[in-house]
């Protein structure tokens, strides 16, 4: 077999591959990355690091805000392993701890997800030019509805976005991920969290309301 025969192959290989519909996909176990989060509006955005361990189902999440000339910042811990969210301040060493909702956890496509459509970040035109990327919708409890998109190689998360009556759209867009964690104390609650009381709470946290949280807190320091 001839090259040109080989290249054929490989190519016809290629494109049955992307012929076949997407699956729900997982992300790697663990990744850091950069991230902003936005509300309806536009107005109001906020940007921040986040860590994720998929072995322990834990995350960190640190958010950065210029308001003003003010900058404040939020400090979100989800441990999905203990049904447990602390949102940590550190300008007054407090910390509130409420109970976590863990039926979602945000590095992976639920099973339950429905596509929307599969289309290249950029130019499919050569090889190294764009990036294929599958989005993914579904729905939320109390009328609310997400949608977000995962790269098809790799299933890296690009973007997310939910929606509830209550309030409104957030969107968080991800960026500069690489793979592992630096430092295993991101996912233990500083030492001043130790005295902090369960939260009761009508409903218990998600992933999607924390995330809108960030969003509001933004709206609340203009």
């Amino acid at each position: 077999m001839n090259f040109l025969s080989v290249l054929s192959c490989l190519s016809l290989a290629l494109t049955a591959a992307f012929a076949q519909n997407p699956k729900p996909c997982v992300a790697p176990p663990l990744m850091s990355g950069g991230f902003t989060v936005m509300d309806a509006s536009g107005l109001f955005m906020s940007t921040g690091t986040v860590s994720y361990d998929a072995f322990g189902q834990r995350m960190r999440v640190r958010n950065y805000q210029l308001v003003s000339n003010q900058t404040s910042s939020t400090d979100q811990l989800m441990l999905f392993n203990q049904k447990v969210y602390y949102e940590i301040d550190w300008s007054n060493l407090s910390c509130k701890k409420k109970a976590l909702d863990t039926t979602f956890l945000p590095m992976q496509v639920p099973s339950n997800a429905k596509l929307m459509g599969q289309v290249f970040m950029g130019s499919s035109s050569s090889w190294g030019m764009g990036v294929l990327v599958n989005t993914w919708y579904g729905e939320l409890p109390q009328n609310g509805h997400y949608s977000m998109g995962f790269t098809e190689i790799g299933c890296i998360p690009l973007t997310v976005s939910s929606y509830s009556p209550a309030s409104g759209w957030a969107t968080l867009s991800t960026f500069n991920w690489v793979l592992g964690n630096t430092n295993p104390m991101d996912y233990s609650p500083p030492f001043f969290c130790a005295k902090s009381k369960l939260e009761e709470t009508e409903t218990p946290v998600t992933f999607f309301t924390a995330l809108q949280s960030l969003a509001m807190k933004t709206k609340e320091e203009e």
